[in-house]
């Protein structure tokens, strides 16, 4: 992305002014305006009220497009002192200040005053920042300072508080009619990219672990038409706990609001100041603002790794067996594998006797047979992967599907290293398990040794980590932290640790890492080579979700499709219709191809069996992937989710451009105009690889065909 030169000018306008002065390059500007200040870059335009709303602006084809409508003396921002909600705030506009940030921008701070509850005086400072690098968004922090002479207890803050209204940029639509992504990993099996619709409602919690143990998140709400969408969220590289809640109101208007609970109590001249958060204005879907708050996190050393090469490579998973799988049954399947071209083998869930000491059973792998099996793959010219969830530990009194817990041994000879809550008690998150404390050096030291011997001295070549959430706060008095959060906030180190111990011993090895049904958590994200789209309920989620790994971890990131298995059914109104395995949902979108199969076909989950058609089937699909390879291409963000019909997705690799396009349903037939955008100027030959057959040519000056498809359609342009 090209840095651009900046100017800034400022003035403050008296209250009838309507000053205003800009730079002479017209690359960014400050002003005031009556009243309002205004933050101008070359993308944007953000308006901030005497109020204390921001509306942010997106400037495109000589427009100033916007989804912000205030209400009436609406604040971005505002607290809660013992119960009450306190302003208006009065902004002090002699006291604003603007200064250069240190980077590629100017920081604006700008104080304001209110009196709250039982005359308490409270002073908020704002200050918002520019960045050239990402010039649609407007990064702010608040601070609020008790000003007066008694303590008060602060219940609540709110930030980047929006309403919005679709038909701002749309005449035609009602105002809750957008597309939004919600990166909250809380609960399960929800749609992370969704169509608001009358009464929605969802609270959107990011951070620590919630009641059934999910938790973590991608901090970001996101929101767009056709023409202009918002996003708001935070960019700490630490997991703070808060919640980003989106409603659609009564009157249709969508609100939003980054919320958190800092439940402290302010004496005179303390003060309470925010984690960073971001207000952004862009053009397309949620891979925009998903991208440019990946390039804020970097800015802070928050860094994704480049992939092992070997991460890209076909896997098949035991699961398929379930959960009493046996070296027989994984040995068993090695002829298949080769004749497939499938590179991974992955030892699946139950293989150890607890959760914790991950020892393996002993009545499905006695004695050595794991390391025995791990050498048969390596003979074979196969990887293995093995499973497990680094922080769990069981303890007694729980159970998770068949298998009862008892107390592991690291739970009795380390009680000091648990997770505790606020009575004292292991703290449970996914399956009823306890917790590990990720800030005990202790524990980073207990996950590294695990991770060597399974490497090491097992000979795994990697890991599948599943069911990675976050962890719950912990108040181990063992621990002595300052706050029970810093837990959350370490929780990246144990992956660190994996991840950097797993290189140390097998440089090509590869760290997945899977938050089942859920998005990410920005805690670990860092730390893996494979990224996966997490037991997705139909093709549309997988290809979500591989766009949704582009964004943040770069255009040629290592996404796992999952098992084509998973993805067997598609939602119509009717419910859930079978309409058999989806590969094309993962090749055409750049993800990774993955299977679960077992074999023989009389084997004992029928469903997963590698019937004489079934293999059919997977040797030209995984063919066509290994002829392919689009994960390893880069992923182009040139059809907006939910206004380009059909859905569309580009991917460019070795001078040729890639397209996949999607009906609604699997089985439904699409006909009509696609467009091949992103094509440099010359012609081009279009190829159907997925149908073996010629499309015919086009131009690059009017890049379009008429098509006639069944569920998906996948094109191979190349210059004449």
């Amino acid at each position: 992305m090209r840095t651009l030169g900046t100017c800034y000018f400022f003035c403050v306008a008296t209250a009838l002014g309507g000053l205003a002065y800009g730079a002479p390059s017209g690359d960014s500007v400050i002003v005031a305006r009556g009243g309002q200040i205004v933050v101008k870059t070359s993308r944007a335009e953000f308006e901030y009220s005497p109020a204390g709303y921001w509306t942010a602006y997106l400037l495109r084809d000589g427009a100033r497009l916007t989804l912000d409508r205030p209400g009436p003396g609406q604040s971005s921002d505002g607290i809660t002192i013992d119960g009450q909600a306190v302003g208006p705030f009065r902004i002090s506009y002699p006291g604003v200040r603007i200064t250069d940030n240190g980077r590629r921008g100017k920081r604006i701070a700008i104080p304001a005053q209110a009196v709250g509850a039982h005359g308490a005086t409270v002073t908020r400072t704002l200050v918002v920042e520019t960045d050239d690098a990402v010039p649609g968004m407007l990064t702010s922090v608040v601070t609020y300072t008790n000003s007066g002479r008694e303590a008060f207890h602060l219940d609540q803050v709110t930030t980047q508080r929006h309403r919005l209204d679709a038909s701002l940029a749309d005449g035609k639509a009602r105002p809750y009619q957008l597309w939004s992504f919600q990166g909250s990993s809380s609960e399960s099996n929800l749609d992370d990219v969704v169509q608001l619709s009358p009464r929605f409602s969802r609270r959107n919690v990011m951070g620590a672990t919630g009641p059934d143990g999910r938790g973590g998140g991608v901090p970001l709400c996101a929101f767009w038409t056709g023409r202009v969408g918002i996003a708001i969220g935070h960019v700490d590289p630490k997991p703070q706990t808060l919640s980003i809640p989106v409603d659609v109101a009564a009157e249709e208007y969508p609100l939003t609001a980054v919320i958190l609970d800092p439940q402290v109590t302010l004496k005179p001249g303390e003060s309470y100041t925010t984690p960073p958060t971001f207000l952004a204005v862009y053009a397309g879907d949620y891979y925009e603002p998903v991208h440019s708050y990946s390039l804020k996190l970097q800015e802070t050393g928050w860094k994704p790794a480049r992939p092992a090469g070997e991460a890209y490579n076909v896997s098949w998973c035991g699961w398929g067996y379930g959960f009493d799988v046996t070296p027989a049954q994984m040995l068993g399947v090695i002829p298949k594998l080769k004749s497939l071209g499938i590179d991974w083998a992955t030892l699946d869930d139950r293989w150890f006797g607890t959760y914790g000491d991950w020892e393996p059973r002993q009545d499905t792998f006695p004695g050595d047979s794991i390391r025995r099996m791990v050498d048969k793959f390596h003979e074979n010219g196969i990887y293995v992967q093995l499973w497990w969830v680094p922080h769990a530990v069981e303890t007694a009194g729980h159970k998770y599907s068949s298998h009862v817990f008892t107390d592991s041994k690291v739970a009795k000879e380390h009680p000091d290293w648990l997770v505790l809550d606020k009575s004292g008690k292991p703290a449970l998150m996914i399956r009823q398990l306890a917790a590990l404390c990720p800030a005990v050096p202790e524990v980073q030291a207990y996950i590294r040794d695990l991770t060597a011997k399974f490497v090491h001295e097992w000979g795994f070549d990697g890991h599948k980590l599943d069911n990675v959430f976050s962890v719950p706060p912990c108040y181990n008095p063992a621990h002595h932290h300052k706050s029970p959060y810093e837990s959350v906030y370490a929780l990246g180190e144990i992956y660190r640790t994996i991840f950097e111990t797993t290189r140390k011993f097998k440089p090509y090895g590869v760290t997945q890492i899977c938050p089942c049904h859920t998005p990410p958590n920005i805690a670990w994200l860092p730390y893996l080579d494979q990224a996966v789209t997490a037991d997705p309920t139909g093709g549309p989620q997988v290809r979500r979700r591989i766009k949704l790994y582009k964004a943040l971890l770069g255009a040629d990131a290592a996404v796992y499709g999952d098992h084509v298995e998973l993805v067997e059914y598609s939602a119509k109104p009717e419910g859930r219709v079978y309409t058999g395995p989806d590969f094309a949902s993962t090749i055409g979108a750049g993800g990774i191809v993955g299977t679960k199969f077992s074999w023989p076909p009389d084997g004992p989950r029928d469903g997963t069996a590698l019937t004489p058609e079934r293999e059919r089937l997977w040797a030209k699909w995984i063919g066509m992937y290994r002829d392919h390879m689009l994960s390893r291409g880069e992923f182009e963000n040139l059809y907006t989710y939910g206004y380009d019909v059909p859905e569309g997705y580009a991917i460019r690799k070795d001078g040729r451009m890639y397209y996949a396009f999607f009906a609604a349903y699997p089985d439904a037939r699409w006909q009509g105009e696609i467009e091949l955008r992103g094509l440099p100027a010359g012609q081009y030959r279009v190829f159907d690889y997925g149908s073996d057959r010629a499309m015919g040519t086009v131009d690059a000056r009017m890049p379009r065909m008429r098509v006639d498809f069944t569920g998906n359609l996948l094109l191979e342009v190349t210059p004449r």
